[in-house]
Protein backbone atom coordinates (compact mmCIF):
# COMPACT_ATOMS: atom_id res chain seq x y z
CA UNK A 1 0.00 0.00 0.00
CA UNK A 2 1.13 3.51 -0.78
CA UNK A 3 -0.27 6.35 1.35
CA UNK A 4 -1.24 9.45 -0.60
CA UNK A 5 -2.24 12.84 0.75
CA UNK A 6 -5.91 12.46 -0.15
CA UNK A 7 -6.45 8.74 -0.33
CA UNK A 8 -5.02 5.32 0.03
CA UNK A 9 -4.07 3.61 -3.22
CA UNK A 10 -3.59 -0.06 -3.85
CA UNK A 11 -1.26 -1.58 -6.42
CA UNK A 12 -4.25 -3.31 -8.04
CA UNK A 13 -7.25 -1.01 -8.31
CA UNK A 14 -9.26 -3.76 -10.08
CA UNK A 15 -10.98 -4.47 -6.77
CA UNK A 16 -12.42 -0.93 -6.70
CA UNK A 17 -15.81 -1.91 -8.12
CA UNK A 18 -18.00 0.72 -6.42
CA UNK A 19 -18.24 3.98 -8.38
CA UNK A 20 -18.86 7.28 -6.56
CA UNK A 21 -22.54 7.46 -7.61
CA UNK A 22 -23.21 3.93 -6.34
CA UNK A 23 -21.34 4.78 -3.14
CA UNK A 24 -23.66 7.76 -2.69
CA UNK A 25 -26.72 5.52 -2.88
CA UNK A 26 -25.12 3.15 -0.38
CA UNK A 27 -24.47 6.10 1.95
CA UNK A 28 -28.08 7.31 1.85
CA UNK A 29 -29.38 3.76 2.40
CA UNK A 30 -27.00 3.44 5.37
CA UNK A 31 -28.28 6.72 6.82
CA UNK A 32 -31.89 5.49 6.63
CA UNK A 33 -30.87 2.17 8.20
CA UNK A 34 -29.02 3.92 11.04
CA UNK A 35 -31.88 6.31 11.77
CA UNK A 36 -34.46 3.49 11.78
CA UNK A 37 -32.34 0.95 13.67
CA UNK A 38 -33.13 2.10 17.23
CA UNK A 39 -36.86 1.72 16.56
CA UNK A 40 -36.59 -1.45 14.48
CA UNK A 41 -34.32 -3.24 16.94
CA UNK A 42 -35.61 -1.76 20.22
CA UNK A 43 -32.35 0.01 21.03
CA UNK A 44 -32.22 2.23 24.13
CA UNK A 45 -29.71 4.34 26.01
CA UNK A 46 -26.18 4.78 24.70
CA UNK A 47 -26.69 2.27 21.89
CA UNK A 48 -29.69 4.17 20.50
CA UNK A 49 -28.17 7.62 21.01
CA UNK A 50 -24.88 6.68 19.36
CA UNK A 51 -26.72 5.11 16.43
CA UNK A 52 -28.88 8.21 15.90
CA UNK A 53 -25.78 10.41 16.12
CA UNK A 54 -23.90 8.22 13.66
CA UNK A 55 -26.83 8.41 11.23
CA UNK A 56 -26.99 12.20 11.50
CA UNK A 57 -23.23 12.64 11.05
CA UNK A 58 -23.16 10.26 8.09
CA UNK A 59 -26.03 12.19 6.50
CA UNK A 60 -24.12 15.44 6.90
CA UNK A 61 -20.93 13.90 5.50
CA UNK A 62 -22.82 12.60 2.47
CA UNK A 63 -24.63 15.88 1.85
CA UNK A 64 -21.36 17.84 2.05
CA UNK A 65 -19.29 15.46 -0.13
CA UNK A 66 -18.16 16.61 -3.58
CA UNK A 67 -19.62 13.75 -5.59
CA UNK A 68 -22.67 13.28 -7.78
CA UNK A 69 -25.10 12.71 -4.90
CA UNK A 70 -23.66 15.35 -2.59
CA UNK A 71 -25.79 18.46 -2.24
CA UNK A 72 -23.21 20.95 -0.94
CA UNK A 73 -19.94 19.82 -2.51
CA UNK A 74 -17.29 20.80 0.05
CA UNK A 75 -15.62 17.58 1.27
CA UNK A 76 -13.44 15.95 -1.42
CA UNK A 77 -14.51 12.37 -2.13
CA UNK A 78 -11.11 10.90 -1.12
CA UNK A 79 -11.42 12.68 2.27
CA UNK A 80 -14.92 11.23 2.59
CA UNK A 81 -13.29 7.83 2.13
CA UNK A 82 -10.63 8.52 4.73
CA UNK A 83 -13.35 9.53 7.23
CA UNK A 84 -15.24 6.31 6.50
CA UNK A 85 -12.07 4.27 7.06
CA UNK A 86 -11.59 5.88 10.48
CA UNK A 87 -15.28 5.46 11.36
CA UNK A 88 -15.27 1.79 10.34
CA UNK A 89 -12.30 1.10 12.60
CA UNK A 90 -13.83 3.16 15.42
CA UNK A 91 -17.09 1.20 15.23
CA UNK A 92 -15.27 -2.09 15.61
CA UNK A 93 -13.38 -0.66 18.59
CA UNK A 94 -16.72 0.47 20.08
CA UNK A 95 -18.11 -3.04 19.61
CA UNK A 96 -15.28 -4.49 21.68
CA UNK A 97 -15.18 -1.75 24.34
CA UNK A 98 -18.44 0.18 24.85
CA UNK A 99 -20.69 -2.71 23.90
CA UNK A 100 -18.59 -5.71 24.89
CA UNK A 101 -21.16 -6.81 27.49
CA UNK A 102 -24.23 -6.00 25.41
CA UNK A 103 -24.63 -8.82 22.88
CA UNK A 104 -26.80 -6.99 20.35
CA UNK A 105 -24.75 -3.78 20.50
CA UNK A 106 -21.54 -5.75 20.18
CA UNK A 107 -22.64 -7.57 17.03
CA UNK A 108 -24.47 -4.56 15.58
CA UNK A 109 -21.43 -2.26 15.80
CA UNK A 110 -18.92 -4.95 14.79
CA UNK A 111 -21.07 -5.80 11.76
CA UNK A 112 -21.61 -2.15 10.90
CA UNK A 113 -17.87 -1.48 11.11
CA UNK A 114 -17.10 -4.45 8.88
CA UNK A 115 -19.67 -3.37 6.28
CA UNK A 116 -18.31 0.19 6.23
CA UNK A 117 -14.75 -1.12 5.84
CA UNK A 118 -15.83 -3.43 2.99
CA UNK A 119 -17.54 -0.56 1.18
CA UNK A 120 -14.42 1.55 1.78
CA UNK A 121 -12.20 -1.19 0.39
CA UNK A 122 -14.33 -1.62 -2.76
CA UNK A 123 -14.96 2.07 -3.54
CA UNK A 124 -12.94 3.92 -6.16
CA UNK A 125 -12.29 7.18 -4.29
CA UNK A 126 -10.04 8.41 -7.10
CA UNK A 127 -12.71 8.03 -9.81
CA UNK A 128 -12.96 11.26 -11.82
CA UNK A 129 -16.75 10.75 -12.14
CA UNK A 130 -17.29 12.49 -8.81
Amino acid sequence: MIFCVHSIKFKNDDMKIIAPRVHGFIDYILVVFLLLSPTLFGMTGLLANLTYALGAVHLLLTIFTAFSLGLIKIVPFPIHGLIELVVGIALIICAFTLFRTETFGHFYYAGLGIVILLVWLLTDYNNKEV
